[in-house]
């Protein structure tokens, strides 16, 4: 009925061993927060970055792309507000001498109440007989549960604090929702205090001559500050957008959740520049063009909802979060933002040059407002690893039942597409199966295995979630016929040798899911 949580140390343990994300720098005892993706990893995050990309600018006649830098000019951040306002609560723990991020301490905390009643419920339905309950009906009778009432409490409470930068408040929620410290249980808590998360360096040659700099802490202020380099050179009408895939660093200092939460990764934004007044209208156009990006790509919808802000950011007249349901809880997977016009205006103000756009429609010139879609690079991998894992029974080759572990991603997603197997290594199945892979792979990323017996490769292509697998047999070299396995089903199929490009074809074309 609910997500396994007990699951996600053998995802991590899973992603590591067949070549997903290695701990950064591990010879050396690693770098916290920071990872390396490898040559699995490397190939899903590359797929998810091209449809995202396709969906966004290449669909679209009116988005268009941009790569900005890394360091831009330190004022930047002093007109995004970056400098000032970009901090988390922090809260140290006397006794333990560790910090922790005062908001994520209580959020966690709700997280844990929810699943007392996520558990209390399941185990009332499970006394009544009843296993497979409707959703609503489950999160009706769960919302009666007393933790979960607790659990609303302390959310209104909490987001009360945050939206007034209450930080005492904080503590004192903390103390009263007897919060205590993960590691430890002591309940010795200092007062909570800001900590900016930017990362700074130096630019220049000699450290005595050298101007700070910052790190970006999110992609989006490079399209502010183009806005007009963009839209003159390609003669943009509105509504336009600007779209961006890029690196961005936080200093995060309680990182945890594997890759959920990094000090260095990557986002992928949509800058949507539009009339004053529209913004509503464009805001729900966007908030639903995504959500339903997420269903086509195979997230399943009951781990999918839309979380709306009740505490709006500085720039924002709407705010919602797509969340998912990760084993630690629904958090947030990508944010819709109607931003106004504060960014335009601000560069404007601190700049002292014009950020406008003239309607030659109205002979109006305006600063245009803007709806934002932000979704993180890794956070996106990160959920679709966790959609896919699955651990089910599977037949042996002896009648018996074992388990496999599988990873059915999307096959758009899915890093290789296709493994190539000879059944035995002579009689020249090697050479067919080499010849096939040649051809197939000028399309399709494709690998070829020879060794361990057929059922071991197949467990192994599960792993790694490679949706087909084509077996080159003795049958093969009398009639020019393949066996094609479906990795989900396990369903085989029996196909002529000059259909296998075809059928990949068919079966891998991402038209069906541009077709909307």
């Amino acid at each position: 009925m609910q997500y396994d949580a007990s699951l996600f140390p053998k995802l991590i343990a899973h992603a590591k061993e067949h070549g997903f994300v290695f701990q950064s720098s591990e010879i050396y005892d690693g770098l916290s927060a920071v990872y390396d993706y490898g040559p699995l990893g490397v190939l899903l995050k590359n797929n998810l970055r091209e449809l995202w990309w396709k969906s966004m600018v290449q669909l679209h006649a009116n988005i268009v792309g941009l790569d900005a830098a890394i360091l831009m000019h330190p004022t930047v951040w002093k007109a995004s507000g970056h400098v000032d306002a970009f901090s988390d609560p922090l809260i140290d723990n006397k006794d333990s001498k560790r910090r922790y991020r005062a908001d994520q301490l209580i959020e966690d905390h709700i997280a844990k109440l929810l699943d007392k009643a996520r558990k209390d419920t399941e185990k009332k339905f499970k006394k009544e007989g009843r296993e497979d309950v409707p959703a609503d009906e489950f999160q009706r009778r769960m919302g009666g549960d007393r933790n979960a009432q607790k659990a609303t409490e302390i959310q209104a409470r909490f987001e009360a604090a945050l939206g007034a930068s209450d930080w005492p408040g904080l503590r004192t929620l903390i103390e009263e929702a007897d919060i205590v410290d993960p590691d430890t249980g002591s309940r010795n808590w200092t007062d909570v205090r800001q900590f900016n998360l930017m990362f700074r360096t130096q630019l220049g040659a000699m450290a005595e001559g050298a101007s700070d700099v910052y790190l970006r802490p999110e992609t989006a202020q490079g399209i502010f500050v183009n806005f007009l380099n963009v839209q003159r050179s390609q003669r943009l009408k509105l509504p336009f957008g600007i779209a961006q895939v890029g690196k961005a660093f936080r200093n995060e200092i309680v990182a945890r959740q594997f890759i959920f939460r990094m000090r260095e990764f990557e986002q992928m934004e949509l800058q949507f520049f539009i009339k004053p007044g529209t913004q509503r209208e464009w805001f729900d156009y966007w908030r639903e063009t995504r959500l339903r990006w997420h269903h086509k790509l195979g997230l399943a919808p009951a781990r999918l909802h839309l979380h709306p802000h009740t505490k709006l950011a500085h720039y924002a007249d709407a705010a919602v979060d797509i969340e998912f349901e990760f084993p630690f809880g629904f958090k947030e997977l990508e944010g819709i933002h109607s931003r106004t016009d504060y960014d335009l205006s601000r560069h404007e103000e601190f700049s002292g040059k014009k950020l406008r756009y003239f309607d030659p429609d109205t002979n109006e010139s305006f600063v245009p407002y803007v709806v934002e879609t932000s979704v993180g690079l890794d956070r996106c991998f990160l959920t679709h690893l966790c959609n896919a894992y699955s651990e089910e029974p599977a037949p042996t080759a002896d009648g018996e039942e074992a388990l496999r572990t599988v990873l059915k991603l999307h096959p758009l997603v899915a890093p290789i597409k296709a493994a190539i197997l000879p059944l035995v290594n002579k009689d020249g199945m090697p050479e067919i199966a080499e010849k096939l892979r040649r051809e197939l792979a000028t399309d399709f990323m494709v690998v070829g295995e020879d060794k361990d017996t057929i059922g071991r490769r197949y467990r192994r292509m599960d792993a790694k979630g490679v949706p087909f697998c084509v077996t080159i047999d003795s049958q093969t070299l009398a009639d020019e016929t393949v066996t094609l396995r479906h990795r989900d089903t396990m369903a085989q199929e029996r196909i002529a040798l000059s259909q296998v490009h075809s059928v990949l074809q068919s079966a891998l074309s991402p038209k069906a899911f541009f077709a909307e």
